[in-house]
């Protein structure tokens, strides 16, 4: 049992109903750029240490909401948990960005994936259930996984990549290898996100962070193809609640569109899109009986705002705002903005400017529905 959810705008935004003012939580809110993260951080010894430990993954999770007026937790962990524990060995060098010691370059390894045990995720869904009681109904708590598609890049490539060479010779050499890659992947993202929801998130969001470096056609194909997939088999509500879902494809917005086909509630965007046009295209029309079609959309500041003067921060905040316009206000459902960055928060932010960024959000929001 958990305690009834205080603050509700970020799931009543997700689900196009109308709030008092725009919510706003931010991608890697829980972070590098936070004295506190690194003290905890460096107790924890390495950051797979700080993941798979349920109260250093609780209190890093809690730590920004103890600086700023956030709508929103996100659970604090890593979008490679899942390959992972299909056992390609995950590991994070000081410095670095994440490798893997047994990548996936052929038929026989691709023939050996398989959907984990989720036993071997039992530490994250501990964290859920303990982040979960300790926001005590504070703010919603958000669940998260990486796409099929982002996956099968960081396994093939071993790591991160400039030129996503090695997953791009395999999509197009063998296309079979990796349709049953993304099978798996797909397979495997939507129990691992099920898990989190029955361990107590209120809404679960897609990482599709690698989609938009792909070709037209090959995006429809291997990456929107298998979110959608994940998406049909994710619950739609867990003791009697909604459960909203989110999509965000980074370099996504030439799709926008065709992605507002998704079996989701909430669209993310990043800092190349027009968030008026954006709302045009998928935001649906306003219904009192709450009926219409249509995506909530999440975005879209460019998190390099966050290096400008403060005064600076607010006027861009407010452009972002004035951008969307006017969310839907009154019964039923309509167009509604979630505030958020364009990706994640760079480590070298100065954390007063994300205190300047969260209260103009709150402030131009209702200043816009005044």
């Amino acid at each position: 049992m958990f305690a009834p959810l205080q603050n509700d705008t970020f799931i009543r935004a997700c689900l196009r109903q109308s709030t008092d003012h725009t919510p706003v939580w931010l991608m890697r809110q829980a972070g590098r750029y936070l004295p506190e993260y690194v003290a905890t951080r460096a107790k924890a010894g390495s950051f797979m240490g700080l993941a798979t430990n349920t109260d250093y993954a609780t209190e890093v999770t809690l730590q920004p909401l103890a600086r700023y007026k956030l709508d929103a937790a996100i659970l604090f962990s890593d979008i490679l948990t899942v390959p992972d524990a299909m056992g390609l060995g995950l590991s994070f060098a000081q410095g670095e960005g994440p490798r893997f010691a047994s990548p996936v370059r052929d038929e026989a390894a691709v023939a050996a994936l398989r959907v984990p045990d989720l036993d071997k995720l039992r530490y994250v869904f501990d964290a859920v259930t303990s982040i979960r009681r300790a926001l005590n109904g504070r703010v919603p708590l958000i669940g998260f996984s990486g796409s099929p598609w982002t996956l099968a890049c960081y396994m093939v490539e071993g790591k991160g990549s400039d030129d996503y060479r090695l997953v791009k010779s395999m999509l197009y050499s063998r296309p079979d290898l990796m349709h049953r890659m993304l099978q798996v992947n797909a397979d495997a993202v939507a129990a691992y996100l099920n898990a989190q929801i029955e361990a107590g998130a209120q809404a679960v969001m897609i990482f599709d962070s690698w989609g938009g470096v792909l070709a037209d056609g090959a995006f429809q194909a291997f990456s929107m193809a298998y979110t959608q997939q994940v998406l049909r088999q994710l619950k739609t509500e867990h003791n009697g609640q909604r459960i909203p879902r989110l999509v965000f494809t980074k370099g996504g917005g030439l799709w926008l569109e065709e992605m507002a086909g998704l079996d989701c509630e909430v669209l993310g965007l990043d800092w190349t899109v027009n968030l008026a046009r954006a709302r045009a295209q998928v935001g649906g029309a306003v219904d009192p009986l709450g009926m219409a079609p249509g995506k909530a959309l999440q975005g879209n500041i460019d998190p390099n705002v966050l290096f400008a003067p403060p005064a600076q921060i607010v006027a861009e905040v407010d452009k972002v705002v004035q951008s969307f316009g006017k969310p839907h206000q009154g019964a039923g459902v309509g167009p509604t903005h979630i505030f958020n960055l364009g990706h994640g928060i760079s480590q070298y932010t100065p954390p007063e400017h994300v205190s300047a960024l969260v209260e103009a959000v709150h402030a131009a929001s209702r200043r816009i529905r005044a």
